[in-house]
């Protein structure tokens, strides 16, 4: 494929930081949305806060890929965090979707970040893309979230909504946390452990948005996650198997609650969340199993 231009905001996270280096060692053209005044001839400056982009830097942009977002598990969800969470994904999705339309040239794409957050908690159910959302804050984010890019859908904007699950690594992301305490023997089942964490390799995840980047058919939510949810035990047993230490202290649900608040139920929660549209578009996974997941993440040499 031709060599593009693509602007990508969150270009320092976890996903941000492998999607550009991945787009770079193809040959393409990043540029970074940055909050702080550009240091470099391929980053410009936006302010989500205030909803404006530097609409004249995206010109000639082939696609957009929205990112940007603060943490969900970085604080305890207080009611200022959860403010902060909602804001930032809204208020940023509505400024980059703004832009966009408002461009001579629109890119031919947005892909805009979304969470598997969106279905709630519906258990042991599986889920696709034709389900509806769930309730809970989350829940609600995700549906405004994705509204906010109204404007590139109305701009005729072929606009794709990447619906993320826990993305497995040792760089960053809520998995960052659970490598240190296995390494140590020191991870164990969270609550039951009967409960679906729907999780994708980082791989397989910056595999996934170049796919949506490219593949011309694909529109609205996808999910990016691996075609096979494990339970928290099966994910206890595989992290125990690939580090080679034990697993045998479970943290109970009360105390989850207790240490981590509202949040915990991001933990104890089940979702059983399928990568449909992704499958049927002809995505293959490199890494479609947990432990797989987890071996490629504690291996990788970035």
């Amino acid at each position: 494929m031709a060599a593009m231009r693509i602007a990508v905001t969150g270009s320092s996270g976890l996903i941000g930081t492998a999607l550009v280096r991945s787009l770079e060692n193809d040959g393409h053209q990043v540029l970074r949305l940055v909050r702080r005044p550009p240091r470099a001839a391929d980053e410009a400056r936006w302010d989500p806060d205030r909803q404006w982009v530097d609409t004249s830097a995206l010109a000639g942009c082939d696609a957009v890929v929205h990112l940007a977002g603060a943490g969900i598990a970085d604080h305890r969800w207080t009611d200022a965090h959860k403010k902060r969470i909602r804001d930032s994904r809204v208020l940023g999705t509505a400024a980059v979707a703004e832009a966009v339309a408002a461009l001579d040239t629109p890119p031919r794409v947005l892909v805009s970040g979304s969470a598997v957050g969106f279905y709630g908690y519906p258990g042991e159910r599986p889920v696709d893309e034709d389900d509806p959302p769930g309730d809970g804050f989350l829940a609600r984010v995700c549906q405004e979230w994705e509204e906010a890019a109204g404007a590139a859908v109305e701009a005729g904007i072929r606009t794709v909504y990447a619906r993320t699950g826990l993305v497995v690594a040792r760089e960053g992301g809520a998995w960052a946390r659970l490598f240190p305490l296995f390494r140590l023997g020191l991870g164990g089942r969270l609550g039951s452990g009967r409960q679906y964490w729907s999780f994708i390799a980082l791989d397989d995840h910056v595999a996934a948005l170049r796919h949506l980047i490219d593949t011309e058919g694909l529109s609205g939510p996808v999910n990016l996650t691996a075609p096979r949810p494990a339970t928290n035990r099966e994910v206890t047993a595989a992290m125990g198997r690939v580090l080679r230490r034990p697993t045998l202290l479970p943290v109970p649900g009360p105390a989850l609650r207790l240490a981590l608040g509202e949040v915990a139920g991001d933990t104890l929660g089940s979702q059983r969340v399928l990568p449909r549209r992704l499958l049927d578009s002809g995505f293959t996974f490199a890494s479609p199993t947990v432990e797989e997941a987890v071996r490629a993440a504690w291996t990788s040499t970035r």
